[in-house]
């Protein structure tokens, strides 16, 4: 299987580490490294990277490198500054919502030039971790379940929606979380999206 590697170029530990486990859901082939520094990207890049993502300030104090791979080129924003000609991915979202803007990024073919290797496809159903058993076996409630927590509605309104206790849709999304092996609420979504469960228009 063929390696790739992505970079997240930012000073702030923490929103490179947000971002690193979502990013390795989304693409699981590729290793996904830190730089705290351009210095320190630029020591470690021997044209292997697929994309950086890249914290606004550094990409404005190194634009000439950042332009000649714009392809592979996503800026860090806070917020929803946009930057003409440049993707951008505004990390003051929440987890759920960062999750969904990487998905239709990627989706949309995002770095891909004509004549560069096929760019790491995302984890297909039987590619997520399930354990030895193969595939999580969900049950068709839980598909169910899966489906509306995707789409945005929390416990009670999927109790209403589907006619059952709220703790029954407790268990379900527990079990949901177990079957996946799902850290996070973004997780079942990624796995959702990857599955053709939802749309990410419907997310």
């Amino acid at each position: 299987m063929p390696h790739f590697e992505i970079a997240i170029v930012d000073t702030n530990i923490l929103t490179a580490l947000g971002l690193q486990p979502i990013l390795t859901d989304i693409i699981p082939i590729a290793e996904v490294r830190i730089f705290i520094s351009f210095e320190e990207l630029q020591a470690a890049d021997h044209g292997q990277f697929v994309h950086y993502f890249v914290a606004s300030r550094i990409y404005f104090e190194h634009t000439s490198f950042f332009r000649e791979n714009a392809r592979r080129s996503i800026v860090l924003v806070n917020g929803d500054l946009q930057i003409a000609g440049v993707p951008t991915l505004n990390v003051c979202q929440d987890e759920k919502a960062l999750a969904k803007s990487i998905l239709a990024m990627h989706s949309h073919g995002h770095g891909q030039k004509p004549n560069a290797p096929h760019p790491p496809r995302m984890r297909a159903e039987s590619e997520h971790p399930a354990g030895a058993a193969g595939k999580p076996q969900l049950s068709s409630r839980e598909v169910e379940v899966l489906v509306l927590l995707a789409k945005g509605l929390i416990n009670k309104e999927i109790a209403d929606t589907l006619n059952i206790g709220l703790t029954t849709v407790i268990t379900h999304r527990k079990n949901i979380m177990e079957k996946l092996r799902a850290r996070s609420l973004a997780d079942v979504i990624i796995y959702a999206v990857l599955n053709g469960l939802v749309d990410v228009g419907e997310i």
